[in-house]
């Protein structure tokens, strides 16, 4: 199949019956290690779903390589073909979709009745796919503000109860806001009538949102409905003939944009946009048009698009989002463009890795990932030039490389249609991960120079603190636990519900450990979760995981040693930690035999269990980490 030509003409009917005859292709295995490039937002209705019905085949004809999560779709309309759009958007990311899909109109009974089949499927996600229609209350045009106040608080803690309910699954509940209807029966008075409908509607997300939980995520399907206009997503032809949310040219979108959720919560997100430079920040060549050439800032349509993709850039920047440049470039004077041109919104201080030289992009991009110690699955390139995004694809092809428009007026819908980096939390840590990098690049020169590792670490100046996951530190907890793929010895990935049950159990402890050092604060780095138990005096460890970049400092050691203090302090006798492998994870494979476990039980598939026997035997393991006061 001519993959590039789909990718950019994803509209072109005449490519639909090519798909079904490349699908019985002999080589069935490259065609499923490319299939999922060709799922993007930008697939109308039609393809989608005749994807769907390959990607069926393909998995009938091999087994393909994806994770699998239990899903629990339930709603007040027709929920098929969205869930066939679900499924589709989740093969993209290699994830494969068990479905529990409720009957129709029945979710308030499946979530109250405790022997319903919702429980028995015990899903990791509930999505509650609701719309304004499903809301209970309605102002009267005779209410006065504080009379509509009261109604959007007893509406909303009607909501709060369902998920109370759904709290014995522990799972993450995924539930849509309201999506405004398109008519105003008060015209303009609408947005300032107290109790006008979609005022009302408004009042109600607002409320929801802010009562939300950290185990419910609100699915914002009320800025779907207007990105997309009113009347072309809410046609009730399709309601009143299908019983259908939305037009079904939106229902792409909409599961698009219900997978995205599903990735950021397991940690599949992007973590990295690397940006080529020319013509890609500023209109020129940099080398050729000099700084005084080049084309950024006011003064022309041209200039002001790309001087606007900047700011959306360094929004991204601001709220979490690692910027790599990768840019066929001299270096100086790549970067005397974030050092003096006046109408740069990203400087060299926002960018936390930069590659300019003359090696091809795809060796660069390698690096770059290397050096932010992060995953090439983790990058999205951004390149105006097809040959070099077609060269990625091919030589790099875990890299997202979306496509780009030629006029930059469009480059920020090109990429944000994409929602590689989904976020369902914001924590400190993400508003200062520039920092951490920028900081953890000055530690890899101090090391490069030192004479030996401990003299490196005792130059760091290290200052750790261990305490128990609190309401303050649960979410940034379970963002780690769902993005640690590398240093996470069993990659369980537990949700903020089991976490906080966790918390509330004198059975567990649930730790989290926050390191800095002399360069700065790396903020919350590990997590550890373990259960005593004490007719067997044991404590067993379900959950070790550690941010990358604070690796060879000496945490595992300080870890485990305050594990031991407080195993003893309960007066249990060891400790058993199993290691279970996966694609990533072989950085932790013999984690507990250099701590000093003994290991108890070896599994043909690669899974291994450890002991560590506590009492007088035992001796403190050395570190050069000072406990915060």
């Amino acid at each position: 199949m001519e993959i590039e030509r789909f990718l950019t003409n994803t509209d072109d009917p005449d490519l639909i019956p090519q798909i079904k005859v490349d699908l019985k292709a002999a080589n069935v295995e490259a065609l499923a290690k490319d299939f999922p490039r060709l799922i993007g937002p930008g697939l109308d209705y039609t393809t989608a779903n005749l994807l769907h019905r390959q990607l069926g085949q393909l998995r009938r004809q091999i087994e393909l390589k994806e994770r699998r999560t239990k899903v629990a779709l339930l709603g007040s309309f027709t929920t098929k073909p969205l869930a066939n759009l679900l499924d589709l958007f989740l093969s993209a990311g290699r994830v494969r979709l068990d479905l529990y899909e409720a009957d129709y109109g029945t979710f308030r009974q499946e979530i109250l009745d405790a022997d319903s089949g919702l429980y028995r499927f015990q899903p990791e996600f509930l999505i509650l796919a609701t719309t304004w229609r499903d809301l209970g209350r309605r102002p009267d045009m005779s209410d006065d503000r504080h009379a509509v106040e009261r109604k959007v608080k007893s509406e909303v803690a009607d909501w709060k109860s369902l998920w109370r309910a759904t709290r014995r699954l522990g799972c993450q509940i995924i539930q849509n806001n309201f999506d405004a209807p398109p008519w105003r029966v008060l015209g303009n008075l609408e947005s300032r009538h107290p109790a006008s409908f979609s005022r009302f509607i408004e009042m109600a997300n607002h409320e929801m949102q802010d009562a939300a939980p950290p185990y419910v995520t609100i699915h914002d399907i009320d800025h779907l409905a207007a990105s997309w206009g009113r009347w072309q997503w809410g046609d009730e032809r399709y309601y009143f003939h299908a019983k259908l949310p939305c037009s079904p040219a939106h229902l792409v979108d909409y599961a698009h944009s219900l997978a995205s959720l599903i990735f950021a919560q397991l940690g599949l997100g992007k973590k990295c946009l690397v940006l080529d430079l020319d013509n890609t920040l500023w209109g020129g060549v940099i080398g050729d048009d000099g700084l005084g050439g080049i084309r950024i800032g006011q003064g022309d349509p041209e200039s002001e698009a790309f001087a606007a993709f900047q700011r959306y850039v360094l929004g991204l920047q601001r709220r979490g989002v690692i910027l790599a440049v990768c840019s066929k470039n001299t270096e100086s004077i790549a970067k005397e463009v974030f050092e003096k041109h006046p109408e740069m919104a990203l400087r060299l201080d926002d960018i936390s890795c930069f590659v300019a030289n003359w090696d091809d992009k795809a060796t660069n991009l390698g690096r770059i990932a290397e050096r932010l110690n992060i995953g090439l699955d983790s990058l999205v390139f951004v390149d105006d030039n097809p040959a070099e995004r077609s060269i990625i694809r091919r030589l790099r092809p875990e890299v997202a490389v979306p496509e780009m428009p030629q006029d930059p007026a469009y480059f920020v819908s090109a990429l944000e249609r994409h929602r590689y980096f989904q976020a369902t939390t914001i924590s400190s840590e993400d508003l200062e991960r520039t920092g951490f990098y920028r900081a953890a690049q000055a530690r890899q020169a101090v090391e490069s120079t030192a004479e030996d590792l401990e003299g490196f670490l005792r130059s760091l100046e290290l200052v750790g603190h261990i305490a128990a996951i609190s309401a303050a530190t649960l979410e940034r907890s379970v963002q780690l636990i769902h993005r640690s793929n590398q240093f996470n010895v069993t990659t369980r990935r537990h949700g903020a519900t089991e976490v906080q049950a966790m918390m509330d159990s004198p059975a567990w402890l649930a730790l989290s450990v926050s390191l800095k050092d002399r360069f700065g604060d790396n903020g919350l780095i590990a997590v550890l979760l373990a259960q005593a138990d004490t007719a067997a005096r044991t404590l067993f460890i379900d959950t070790w995981l550690m941010s990358c970049r604070v690796l060879k400092r000496g945490v595992e050691q300080y870890m485990l040693n305050r594990l031991v203090e407080l195993a003893e302090a309960r007066e249990l006798d060891r400790l058993v930690a199993t290691y279970i492998p996966t694609a990533k994870n072989g950085l932790v494979r013999d984690l507990f035999a250099e701590l000093g476990f003994t290991c108890i039980d070896r599994q043909n598939d690669g899974q291994t269990r450890w002991e560590l026997a506590l009492g007088a035997r035992w001796q403190p393991l050395t570190h050069f980490i000072t406990e915060q006061p």
